[in-house]
């Protein structure tokens, strides 16, 4: 599995590839070094680290959730469940995307995930966006293909005894492997279940519970009715590590670079 940046900037972490299923269960974060301006990895329950992800979806609902400012919100469903993300002035070409885009249509976000505790304690997990763009049905699918080989590889990979972060992934959230397994094959499934019309579907797993449900880490979102999803908007600003991303941000100059090229959708993104 590649390791080195995506658009061939030093330093800059690859966008890996993973449903929403397994993303919405990483809840714990870390450091590798002491450094304060060190980035935070999510810790995957398969067992890899991300610090930047790159996924594809239905763009079903957008929102301004902001006070003072803009800060909107989008609700991006695959195959597997539901991505958050949230940008705000930090984060300007994807805050107009979501000002934008018409719902629902298909994109592919790429962005660095975020967490955040709740007021009951509770760690919730959302996605700040670089950049978001509209794709069509054939994109999405072969989103779905190849996330799901990458969860495969990561599953496959899971006892080795060089695989560190298979062993973090044990002590916190157990060995509970199959819901990814699962999504995987059920995200695969769904690609022949599309609309007759083609038009973006919101189907996902959400709908009908897996068996093995009680045996998951933690279960998909809900509604964002009945859920508030948000980090708070001073987090924009953020501690060492956000302004570093921000530094970063700047230095890197657009994100066009990074996102899906016209022809594939697909390319650089591991």
């Amino acid at each position: 599995m590649s390791t080195s940046p995506d658009d061939g900037s030093p330093g800059r972490e690859v966008a890996k590839r993973l449903f929403a299923r397994e993303f919405n269960d990483a809840s714990y974060s870390f450091k590798e070094s002491e450094d304060e301006l060190a980035p935070n990895y999510t810790l995957l329950p398969t067992g890899d680290r991300v610090n930047r992800l790159f996924f594809a979806g239905t763009l079903t609902e957008t929102e301004d959730v902001g006070s003072d400012s803009e800060y909107w919100q989008g609700r991006v469903v695959d195959p597997t469940g539901t991505f958050y993300v949230y940008a705000g002035q930090y984060q300007p070409e994807a805050a107009s995307a979501l000002r934008q885009i018409e719902t629902p249509t298909y994109v592919t976000v790429v962005g660095k995930p975020r967490s955040y505790e709740t007021d009951d304690g509770e760690t919730n997990v959302a996605v700040r966006p670089e950049s978001i763009s509209e794709v069509d049905e054939s994109t999405r699918d072969r989103w779905v293909v190849e996330t799901a080989d990458r969860t495969i590889e990561r599953l496959e990979g899971f006892d080795s005894e060089l695989n560190d972060y298979a062993r973090m992934a044990r002590d916190e959230y157990g060995e509970v492997l199959s819901p990814y397994r699962e999504a995987a094959i059920e995200a695969l499934e769904s690609l022949d279940a599309t609309d007759a019309d083609g038009s973006p579907s919101e189907t996902t797993s959400e709908a009908e519970p897996d068996g093995s449900a009680g045996d998951s880490l933690a279960s998909d979102p809900d509604p964002v009715e009945t859920v508030d999803h948000s980090p708070e908007e001073s987090e924009e600003s953020g501690g060492p590590d956000e302004r570093a991303e921000n530094e970063e941000s700047s230095l890197d100059g657009s994100s066009a670079a990074e996102e899906p090229s016209e022809d594939t959708g697909l390319g650089d993104y591991d």
